[in-house]
């Protein structure tokens, strides 16, 4: 198994109020149709749920329960992590390498901060990573839009070559799972 999909903070605190995150309704879509190809694949579907001990996404909490919209699987994955990187303090790596995965597919929430953490410290870490161009999100912010931040995120991260691991953008309908 050469490829898992991440999923990341994809959960009801950070998407059910409003305003709600660019795109939200085709972003989690898109994630739900990943998931089932990713699936149909044989590959590993990881869902990271982010948590806090107090306030928003306290673990087990209503608001931190995934998006109503995602579709799990009963045979997936759950990870909790309490920073913006997957891998600090998690099973994931543990996980990635037992099932052999040389890449990781990574979508979810939010752009700047976890999905742009996590896409770094992967490619750190050794793992190739394709960022689902259009599977990730997060809200507006005063300096810039959440469109203009995806935007730029899909523009940039591929630009790193120093950790060695190729990074890409690549919109979600062009994801291959089977390579």
């Amino acid at each position: 198994m050469p490829t898992a999909l991440l999923v990341i903070d994809v959960q009801r605190d950070l998407f059910d109020p409003a305003p709600r995150p660019f795109e939200a309704d085709a972003v989690v879509q898109r994630i739900n149709t990943l998931a089932d190809r990713a699936r149909a694949a044989g590959v590993p579907v990881v869902y990271i749920q982010h948590e806090y001990r107090e306030g928003l996404l306290v673990h087990g909490s209503e608001g931190w329960q995934l998006e109503r919209g995602l579709r799990p699987a009963a045979w997936d994955t759950f990870v909790r992590k309490a920073t913006p990187d997957s891998f600090l303090r998690t099973n994931l790596q543990d996980l990635l390498d037992g099932w052999g995965v040389k890449t990781v597919v990574i979508c979810g929430y939010a752009t700047e901060f976890c999905v742009d953490t996590t896409t770094r410290r992967a490619a750190a870490l050794g793992y190739g990573v394709i960022l689902a161009a259009d599977a990730h999100t997060t809200h507006d912010k005063a300096h810039a839009s959440a469109e203009a931040i995806r935007a730029h995120h899909n523009a940039t991260l591929p630009d790193i070559g120093s950790f060695g691991p190729v990074i890409e953008a690549c919109p979600s309908d062009r994801i291959d799972f089977s390579r």
